[in-house]
Order: C-alpha cells, then structure tokens, then sequence
C-alpha cells in the first residue's frame, strides 16, 4: 500500500480501514516514522516486526540497508503478505516547501497537496519482494505448486486520504477527542504488480505519476467534499465498513490503559533518578 502522509493520525486512520480485512491486520508489516517507536502501541508493533524509518539525510542510506536485511529476516518468515509504505518520507507540513524547491530546480511537478515521493524505500521493498507470478497465477506451472512457496507482491493498492477542509487528525486528536467526530476519505487504486516498472527512472516516473494523480484527487475532494466518481458514474459511492464494536473497545482500552501506565510510571522513574543524585551527591560530600 502506498499512502499520502499529511499527520500522524494518518497510521491510526488506515488500521481503521483494515480492520474489517479479514487477516489482513495479522498479515500485514508497517514501515513508519521512528518516532511511532515511543508511542503507547510501539512496543506491540516491535513484537509485531514492523519497521521503523529514521529521516534525514545523515540516515537515508543506512536505513535503506537495514530495510532490506528486515524484509528478508521478517517478511516471509511470520508470513506476512502486506506491507504499509508512505513514500513521501514525511508530514506533508513539513516536506512540502522542500519539495516544490525541488520541483521547480529540476523542473518536476509543482505539487500543493502531496509532496514528490522519494524512490529508495519503494524500490528496495519492490525488488526484495517481487513476485513470482503475476496476479496469484504462476508463469508456467500450477497453482498448487505456488500455492506451497511463499508469493511475493502481487499488487500495489495506492491509497489517498483525504480530510475534509484539509484539517487532517494527528494521533492526540484520535486519543483525547478534543475535535468534533469527522469523515474520513480514502480513496484506492490498484496496480497488478507486472505494470509496475523495475528500473530505476521508470520506476522514479510511475511513482511520480501516483502522486500528480493524488493531487488531483485531493484538489477535487477539498472543493467538493468528495472524490470523483469513477467513469461511468455520476457520483462516488462509497463502501459500508463492519466493524466489532466489542473488539475495538477491547484494544482501545487496553492501548489506553498501556498509555496510562507507561505515563504513570514516569513519576517513579523521575524519583529514582532524583534519589540515586542525592545519594551520589551525598557520598561525594562525605568524601
């Protein structure tokens, strides 16, 4: 899945999505910001084997290495079968006046709602990962036959969220509640992963083109409320999510009571701190 990254709630908005996929949620590994780590779910997405991202040039190659040696130890060993990627490689706040500098000194798109995506992550999960067969259906032999190895990607679902008045929600709003209740588009696409070129500069191109497709995308959901219908239509109609009330209020609580007890430990960890200085500081003195 390639998303748009506008806030941190963006992360929490797609495992809404995903929560009525069947085994999607279990199967699926996420790349995100480092930052995610220290949050009260990063510890869960540790054991989970998701991937954390460092930004910043100092970090860029490291990073693509470490990403790499992950896909290969992880990925298929815990069976996973989805991977979660936000190519732009940061808040579109933040990366959005680099990126149209970008632009116009290289003479690619000017882009206000997304930003111009950067390739290293797409292409290492791409070419550690590619398929075998096209579509689930194996080039030359049987489906059984495939059916026993591991498939590696058959498709890419581009996926656009879209926040009414271009407000998007950042993680604290998804937890305290502080905004009034608001709907949230998303909007998918999907590429059969044999359409997806390989090479470097056409592999730069066909990302690129994903994202001047979300910009217009955006540009019509912010000045009519909705993404376009698809041909054919006069109107999107958009799809009734079934969710197990239960179930949610189960993880939320126990994500909440997790956040309130790491919070709450804080305190003790301040006083043992304190405590070891005073003792150091007394045994100096006597000294």
């Amino acid at each position: 899945m390639l998303v748009n990254h506008q806030a941190t709630g963006d992360v929490c908005t797609l495992m809404m999505c995903l929560q009525d996929k069947s085994m999607v949620v279990r199967q699926m590994m996420w790349l995100m910001d480092h930052i995610f780590k220290y949050t009260n779910f990063g510890i869960v997405s540790l054991v989970h084997g998701d991937f954390f991202i460092r930004q910043g040039k100092a970090y860029r190659d490291q990073q693509l290495v470490l990403l790499k040696v992950h896909l290969e130890k992880y990925y298929r060993s815990r069976d996973r079968k989805w991977i979660i990627l936000f190519p732009e490689g940061g808040f579109l706040r933040k990366r959005r006046e680099t990126s149209q500098l970008y632009a116009k000194k290289n003479n690619l798109p000017f882009l206000t709602h997304v930003t111009l995506p950067r390739l290293g992550a797409t292409e290492v999960i791409l070419k550690t990962l590619l398929a075998q067969q096209e579509n689930g259906t194996p080039a030359g032999g049987d489906r059984a036959q495939a059916d026993r190895k591991h498939k590696g990607l058959q498709w890419v679902i581009d996926t656009t969220i879209g926040y009414p008045d271009a407000n998007p929600m950042d993680i604290q709003t998804w937890i305290l509640g502080y905004r009034p209740p608001t709907v949230t588009h998303v909007y998918y696409r999907i590429y059969p992963i044999k359409d997806v070129p390989m090479e470097t500069e056409a592999l730069t191109d066909w990302l690129y083109q994903r994202f001047v497709e979300k910009e217009e995308l955006l540009s019509h959901f912010y000045k009519t409320g909705a993404f376009p219908p698809l041909p054919g239509h006069k109107k999107a109609v958009p799809r009734e999510m079934t969710l197990n009330n239960i179930w949610l209020f189960l993880v939320q609580s126990l994500a909440f009571l997790s956040g309130g007890h790491f919070v709450g430990e804080i305190p003790k960890y301040i006083g043992v701190l304190a405590w070891s200085g005073h003792s150091l500081e007394g045994r100096k003195n006597a000294e």
